[in-house]
């Protein structure tokens, strides 16, 4: 949460720069997490961004994996001109 609040604080939505930005979070997450989580765990980082306006949204995933020792965290950020939602799914590697 942090991260995102950090990098979007005032940011304004623009379609044109919105996958740059969007795969500089995802890097950027990937980066962090990689700082606590143990090495063999292989991380997939998903970042969806869009501008706030009157629509809803819902963000859902599904994947197979072991729940004892595979897990995600998910966080979102928004601001009076866009909304962001990143998810860190981290999956143990043998």
């Amino acid at each position: 949460e942090g991260a995102l609040a950090s990098t979007l604080g005032t940011t304004v939505y623009s379609p044109q720069g919105s996958a740059l930005l969007a795969q500089s979070l995802a890097e950027l997450l990937r980066s962090q997490a990689k700082e606590v989580v143990p090495p063999r765990y292989k991380l997939v980082c998903h970042v969806l961004l869009g501008q706030q306006g009157q629509q809803s949204l819902l963000v859902a995933s599904q994947a197979l994996w072991d729940p004892e020792s595979d897990s995600f965290a998910s966080a979102t950020f928004s601001n009076a001109s866009l909304f962001a939602v990143a998810t860190v799914h981290g999956v143990y590697f043998e």
